[in-house]
């Protein structure tokens, strides 16, 4: 099976090379996002709890704790939590995004990679063609079509669970994005009730 395997990614020619190495930066980018955005860092807890840190700030726990005591301590007006929310969000989501689009832009260049493959391949065949006709132009017409087949395949087989991958990584972001809102909304309505 193996064997097999390692037959076929041969045949794919020189460019599954750098298709391969294209792969494992998708998946280690995106494994790594993910596990930033799993850590202890980013996560807030829940809603139920925020309301009590909010009334009490001393008592508030983890990540979410030390931004609504950032958020609520020493403010006199709405517009310096707005502002100081604004700052947490931006320390925390920028450079998620940043990472964000660097992996898909990875992602998108999986298919491009599988095309030159196939376009590769597709002069391959077409040079054998050229050279005229027996066994050998046939055996050298069905490796050009191989070679080009196996890379378009491998391109999409990569990119696609890659953008599932980026879907994840975007859901994730937006639940920190609006629980980020939630609390800066619960600190507003305290603030104005005060």
């Amino acid at each position: 099976m193996i064997e097999k395997i390692i037959d076929i990614w041969l045949s794919g020619g020189w460019v599954m090379i750098p298709l391969g190495l294209l792969a494992v930066m998708i998946y280690a980018n995106g494994i790594q996002i993910l596990l930033f955005l799993s850590r202890d860092n980013v996560q807030l807890g829940h809603e139920s709890e925020w309301l009590a840190w909010i009334h009490n700030p001393d008592r508030a726990e983890g990540h979410a704790g030390e931004i609504i005591r950032y958020a609520t301590r020493n403010v006199t007006a709405a517009r310096h939590v707005r502002s100081r929310f604004e700052e947490v969000r931006q320390g925390m989501l920028h450079d998620i995004e940043r990472r964000l689009h660097f992996l898909k832009t990875l992602v998108a260049a999986a298919p491009l990679m599988g095309l030159l493959g196939t376009v590769i391949g597709m002069l391959s065949t077409f040079t054998a063609i050229s050279r005229g006709a027996g066994a050998e132009t046939a055996a050298m017409v069905a490796a050009g079509i191989s070679e080009a087949l196996i890379t378009t395949q491998t391109g999409l087989f990569i990119a696609l669970p890659g953008l599932f991958l980026i879907l994840i990584i975007r859901r994730k972001k937006h639940t920190v994005e609006a629980a980020l809102a939630r609390i800066e909304s619960l600190s507003l309505t305290k603030l104005q009730l005060d």
